[in-house]
């Protein structure tokens, strides 16, 4: 039996099979622990399964003597500095596929949502300012006809670009793969929507550059990572009017503070990284990160493992 942390409380059942077998303690509060919380925790575990929010890195690691796996409840893992895990050879588990329809769904609904400016009507609602049925109240623009520029065709971009196709609208892509370059997606895109992971290549790749090449009328949607968009460089286009508008599950910072300058622009929609939000998903993901601890806590090969090579090592 292994002393196991789990970061935050899960929703479903998979924590309680993991308990079956290990000595398991669970983060009781709503918010994450703080670093001092986990480092007085790492030198008796051994396996530890992780949230997007848990940084891990060489100091961490080295107050982890003990640590034989690390299960992250994500398909990123850009919370984990992988190459120190790696070299301690202890092996890294995420929970890719699960969530890759339920955050294609909500990429679409950030579009219509921005587009048709569902935010602004409510509050119009709200407010006691619908007097009347009328002709130029609250244009939008249509998704249908459109054409939709997908940054990153992994299964959530491809998985983006088969609804939108079903709205009628035109898809282009770029990937490392394959497809245009960014330039031309983003001069002909009316909608331009992130899937790429976070990784140095896409720190910072939507900046004042390249936010000046979109349309005046297209809208950016961000389901992917925050820092992949240069919120400072967000904030001045939105003001300017260089773009229609933005809609995004993520941000730099995350959380957003109430106050914060971002929330003052014009022609926005946040919502807090709800990309994987349904029941069905995040059990889904439960299930499958607490399977990747349990097979690395026996000493078998997880299923979804991000450092392969600390088996062949």
């Amino acid at each position: 039996m292994a002393r196991v942390f789990v970061t935050r409380k899960l929703p479903g059942t998979a924590v309680d099979r993991l308990k079956a077998e290990h000595e398991v303690e669970v983060w009781p509060e709503r918010l994450p622990p703080r670093p001092g919380d986990l480092r007085a925790r790492m030198p008796d575990i051994e396996g530890l399964l992780s949230i997007l929010t848990d940084k891990i890195h060489d100091e961490l690691l080295d107050a982890a003597p003990n640590l034989r796996a690390i299960s992250n409840y994500a398909v990123g893992v850009d919370n984990i500095d992988v190459e120190a895990v790696t070299k301690r050879g202890i092996p890294i588990g995420n929970t890719p596929d699960v969530l890759t329809e339920a955050t294609a769904d909500l990429a679409v609904a950030l579009m219509l949502a921005i587009a048709r400016r569902l935010s602004e009507g409510e509050a119009l609602v709200h407010r006691g300012d619908w007097l009347t049925w009328e002709p130029t109240l609250l244009l939008g623009r249509d998704l249908h006809d459109s054409t939709v520029g997908i940054v990153g065709m992994g299964r959530i971009g491809r998985a983006v670009q088969r609804r939108v196709e079903g709205f009628g609208a035109r898809v282009v892509y770029t990937d490392v793969s394959g497809g245009v370059l960014l330039e031309q997606l983003l001069e002909q895109s009316d909608f331009v929507t992130i899937h790429s992971p976070l990784t140095e290549q896409t720190h910072g790749l939507i900046n004042d550059e390249t936010l000046a090449m979109m349309k005046p009328t297209a809208y950016l949607v961000n389901t992917a990572r925050g820092p992949i968009v240069d919120t400072k460089a967000l904030i001045r286009a939105l003001n300017a009017g260089e773009i229609a508008g933005a809609a995004l599950d993520v941000t730099d910072p995350e959380p957003l503070t109430g106050d914060h300058v971002l929330l003052s622009a014009p022609n926005l929609l946040v919502v807090p990284h709800i990309g994987s939000a349904t029941h069905a998903t995040r059990e889904a993901m439960a299930d499958m990160a607490v399977d990747n601890l349990l097979a690395a806590l026996r000493g078998e090969r997880m299923r979804h493992c991000v450092n392969p090579q600390v088996y062949d090592a």
